[in-house]
């Protein structure tokens, strides 16, 4: 079940504490955890947030898997949470269905302190399901039910905008850019939030069985390519968007354009590559047994953008960039170590001892 997947929170307390004085206990956790929250630079995600249906044995076809466990995802959205778990401040930006599935991803992100005002609520379409093939490997495929789902039925007119010049980072991917009208309300949503003086972060997030061709899919992440000041691209990515299929320095930088900040190009199990105005270089991954790596980019862009949210010179010092780059590492290897994304989303503490015990 879901709620076995999420982490609870136990309290130490007195011998037989009075029912009052655990409410008390709870609550004023939550509330400090906010409060230091809402301290730090918001970071707003964009786009979708889906159930997951991920299979209970790996290695074997959809069809083939004798069952499944629902999980929460879709790359903003986990994104988003990654973010909270980790002490920032992060908003969601997107549209749901008006079903018991979509009521239950808005209760995931409040739960997990994910301020909800940008979120809506579609009464004629579902939310969006992807079924996941997990391979021996713990790579994955999808099979996704969205025709149309909530999603992609986002309007412009429909945005916080308030909510949107409030932040400091505005992360977006591709998927968003499918189909209208959620196409127009992404970049209505990217002006906003640029001309409010947000950093804009990009990970394209491939999910090429969605698109009506390969072609349509290159052309329109690169549509957008030039607005964004961090940019995070798998090498999967990398081969698709230059039609080559070496991952070198040479090769990536073709993908590099002016307003850049920082290009990421990450590399799974060997670590990622990262290129600056002024420096490049790769930062080792952190070797663990991977169960499902649906997420790991993920939280490894939020594990990014929560440590420069409010310090966008690290992206100009190497050796603090790498320290950085080290920490999103290690949240992105642990991330694989347990089935679906959301649940798996490390804390600080969690990718510190791996840091620590490497």
């Amino acid at each position: 079940m879901l709620c076995d997947q999420i982490p609870l929170l136990y309290l130490a307390v007195p011998t037989k504490p009075s029912s009052l004085s655990l409410s008390l206990s709870l609550s004023r956790s939550l509330r400090n955890q906010v409060l230091m929250a809402n301290d730090k630079g918001l970071i707003v995600s964009f786009g979708e947030m889906l159930i997951d249906f991920v299979p209970t044995a790996s290695g074997v076809s959809l069809a083939e898997a004798p069952g499944f466990l629902k999980a929460p995802g879709g790359a903003p959205a986990n994104v988003a949470i990654a973010v909270a778990r980790l002490g920032g401040h992060a908003s969601f930006v997107g549209k749901l269905g008006d079903d018991e599935f979509g009521h239950m991803l808005a209760g995931i992100l409040k739960e997990n302190g994910v301020t909800g005002d940008g979120i809506l609520f579609d009464q004629g379409a579902r939310t969006a399901l992807a079924f996941v093939t997990l391979r021996a490997d713990g790579e994955r495929e999808f099979m996704f039910y969205r025709n149309p789902s909530a999603d992609m039925l986002l309007k412009p007119e429909e945005l916080n905008f308030e909510l949107i010049r409030s932040a400091k980072v505005f992360h977006y991917g591709s998927i968003s850019l499918i189909v209208e009208p959620c196409r127009s309300a992404h970049l209505k949503a990217m002006e906003v939030a640029k001309d409010a003086g947000a950093l804009l972060s990009y990970d394209p997030n491939l999910r090429l069985p969605l698109w009506p061709s390969p072609k349509e899919a290159r052309e329109q992440i690169l549509s957008i390519w030039e607005k964004a000041e961090v940019i995070k691209v798998s090498d999967v990515e990398l081969e698709f968007l230059t039609g080559n299929d070496s991952i070198d320095d040479e090769n990536a930088l073709t993908l590099w354009h002016s307003n850049l900040k920082l290009l990421l190009v990450t590399l799974g199990e060997n670590g990622c590559k990262y290129y600056t105005k002024n420096f490049r270089g790769s930062v080792e991954a952190f070797h663990v047994t991977a169960v499902d790596t649906t997420g790991a980019g993920d939280s490894f862009v939020g594990a990014l953008l929560t440590k420069i949210v409010d310090d966008q010179s690290i992206l100009e010092d190497e050796p603090r960039l790498r320290e950085v780059l080290k920490f999103a590492n290690a949240c992105g290897a642990i991330t694989t170590t347990k089935k679906g994304a959301i649940p798996a989303l490390p804390t600080e503490s969690d990718a510190l001892a791996l840091i620590k015990g490497a």
